[in-house]
């Protein structure tokens, strides 16, 4: 199934470009000092990894109701 390649690929770190729709990767997170809003208690926030999503401007142009630019195959 495509969505298995997919996570296959993100968990070993690739970067995953979908043509005219966007870009997964991810990235490293350090490890920090984070605060409660509601207490103001501090916590540690421990390493991680997340995922991130960049559209490509052809899905951009089509969520805002504008007219696609074209796409360089190059």
């Amino acid at each position: 199934m495509a969505l298995d390649e997919i996570t296959d690929a993100l968990v070993q770190g690739e970067a995953v470009k979908l043509r005219s729709f966007g870009l997964f990767s991810v990235r490293e997170k350090r490890e920090r000092i984070g605060r409660n809003p509601r207490t103001g208690v501090e916590a540690t926030i421990k390493s991680r990894r997340v995922l991130t999503f960049k559209p490509s401007p052809v899905l951009a142009a089509c969520v805002n109701g504008v007219a696609p630019a074209p796409v360089d195959d190059q």
